[in-house]
């Protein structure tokens, strides 16, 4: 098992790449600080907003998932869960709320942790739930010709216990230190929960919610009105690619942490840079068509009606589609596929 020596993990990611990265991250978030001051009812929006798309993204990168009508209405308490995986997207709904109201007031312990997991399949009869895991686990992929090989051993199911305990000592430790910026401290905490794995199910999202709890405490709350959720399933690969590079040689101590906390912290300024977006296209009193043209100008790629609903939640739906129409006429932006798979892109001249 390894050791978990916080101190010389810290110390080896003082490198300037990562260095860097935090350097943006923080000069973001000092902007954000301003924005709760100046445009609070603007943010409170946006809350609402990234609550749907975290829990929706979270979920589906588990391959759990349901349709866009029924997720709003799970969250918005309208309807009771039908099916497993709305059963799962409801405990992770339960979780999300607990974190974004009451961050400050939860501890991360080993108790609480396994408090946590039982409450995202609350809804779920379960018997792991709240449960360390009982045997060994791997993590596996497929390769090209069918089989499935081990990418990598997580810690044995008799070590996760201590090796939990372990991570939460070191996290409190540093945290409080003050040698190290806590947010740092979060990200290596993340990886080495994702890396032992110490549920039977559920150990990817229950990463994701703690690592939201750890970035809220340590002053990082960008992803309450951006969802960081969303942005690891649009980057999807690289969240694996940076997962499979810091694992190598993890449980011999001899991991690389710098490529998951730089992908974190790049996934982090990202959200911050969306945010400052967001703010600016809903604070600044133009026409509805100004907004959205505004925002096609930003766009990259193509965006769904309900993702541009989510992006401009101070329009509404019957204005949008009025606008959609009036930018295709003109030829400023195009529609691309079919029914569900609808969306738009900007028309470049």
């Amino acid at each position: 098992m390894a050791q978990f020596e916080y101190g010389t993990i810290l110390d080896s990611l003082m490198t300037p790449d990562v260095v860097s990265a935090l350097g943006s991250v923080r000069e973001h978030r000092g902007r954000q600080e301003l924005y709760k001051t100046l445009q609070p009812a603007t943010l409170e929006r946006l809350c609402e907003v990234a609550k749907v798309q975290s829990t929706g993204a979270s979920n589906r990168i588990e391959n759990v998932s349901t349709s866009e009508v029924r997720l709003r209405k799970l969250m918005q308490h309208r309807v009771g869960p039908k099916t497993r995986d709305e059963r799962e997207i409801a405990g992770y709904r339960y979780v999300l709320d607990m974190i974004h109201e009451s961050h400050d007031s939860i501890p991360v312990t080993p108790g609480v942790i396994l408090q946590l997991h039982r409450d995202l399949y609350r809804f779920c009869d379960v018997s792991f739930a709240g449960r360390w895991k009982d045997s060994d686990n791997i993590i596996a992929e497929r390769s090209a010709d069918g089989h499935v090989v081990t990418r990598f051993a997580p810690t044995s199911a008799a070590a996760t216990p201590a090796a939990v305990e372990r991570i939460c000592e070191e996290y409190a430790r540093w945290a409080k230190d003050g040698t190290y910026d806590p947010l740092l401290v979060s990200l290596v905490f993340a990886f080495d929960f994702v890396s032992i794995h110490p549920f039977n199910d559920g150990n990817g999202r229950m990463s994701r919610l703690l690592t939201l709890l750890l970035t809220y405490r340590s002053g990082y709350d960008v992803g309450k009105y951006v969802s960081i959720e969303a942005e690891v399933e649009r980057t999807k690969g690289t969240y694996y690619e940076a997962l499979a590079a810091s694992s190598v040689g993890w449980a011999e101590e001899r991991g690389d942490y710098a490529p998951f906390v730089t992908y974190m912290l790049g996934v982090m300024a990202a959200c911050y840079a969306d945010l400052d977006a967001r703010v600016s296209l809903l604070s600044s009193g133009g026409k509805s068509e100004d907004i959205l043209r505004a925002y096609f100008e930003g766009l990259v790629g193509t965006a769904t009606k309900r993702r541009i609903l989510d992006d401009n939640p101070t329009l509404s739906q019957r204005t949008v589609e009025r606008v959609l129409q009036k930018l295709q006429a003109e030829g400023a932006i195009e529609k691309v596929g079919a029914a569900r798979a609808t969306a738009y892109r900007r028309v470049d001249r």
